[in-house]
């Protein structure tokens, strides 16, 4: 196994494709949770454990059973069954666990099951061909890429919520322009991470 294939996949999940800044998925828990840090932190932490675990899953899935048995077609359908199944799981171990954090996050942490940036990870894994360690290491780069997102846009909440903008851009408005422009700069890391590793 090429060990710099590896990297160039997770460096290349966290910073170049990154599913929230750059590829737009899991936009509803981004802008939901991110005003608190500790909130942002838990959520993400939360994703980073439910893409891994749905990666985990369904890979052997999709090639052992539904490609085998010429299922592809209820490759959405079972993935999104298994992320639901796995978001429970969590959501229990919270419940019981970490009541705080579950609480906090509230509604958001069953909007989990409808984060389109676990499904997007899952497929995106097959829809390349990678094998099952660099599905791996591509839901771990892109979980951390979720969380990188996260943290940094809570930071720049917090900096909103401080400020005083023009009255027409207090809310919703100046939080999507600071999303964007939040985005813009990860579009600056296109063909660095190749470039860093590559022969």
């Amino acid at each position: 196994m090429d060990f710099r294939a590896l990297v160039i996949i997770l460096m290349g999940a966290v910073l170049v494709n990154n599913y929230v800044l750059r590829q737009f998925l899991g936009i509803c828990p981004f802008l939901g949770v991110s005003k608190d840090l500790k909130n942002a932190t838990g959520m993400s932490i939360a994703v980073i454990f439910v893409m891994l675990m749905a990666t985990a899953a369904t890979w052997p899935i999709q090639f052992y059973l539904l490609d085998r048995n010429g299922l592809g077609y209820l490759q959405t359908i079972v993935f999104i069954l298994i992320i639901a199944a796995l978001v429970q799981l969590v959501e229990t171990v919270l419940k019981k666990y970490i009541r705080v954090l579950y609480n906090a996050l509230g509604v958001y942490l069953p909007l989990i099951t409808t984060n389109c940036a676990v499904l997007g990870v899952t497929i995106a894994n097959i829809g390349k061909g990678y094998t099952f360690a660099q599905s791996m290491v591509n839901a771990l780069g892109s979980g951390l890429g979720f969380l990188l997102a996260m943290v940094i846009f809570s930071g720049v909440r917090s900096h909103i919520e401080s400020s005083d903008p023009p009255e027409s851009f207090k809310g919703l408005p100046i939080t999507l322009i600071s999303a964007a422009i939040l985005s813009l700069s990860f579009f600056g890391f296109g063909g660095v991470i190749e470039n860093l590793f590559g022969s």
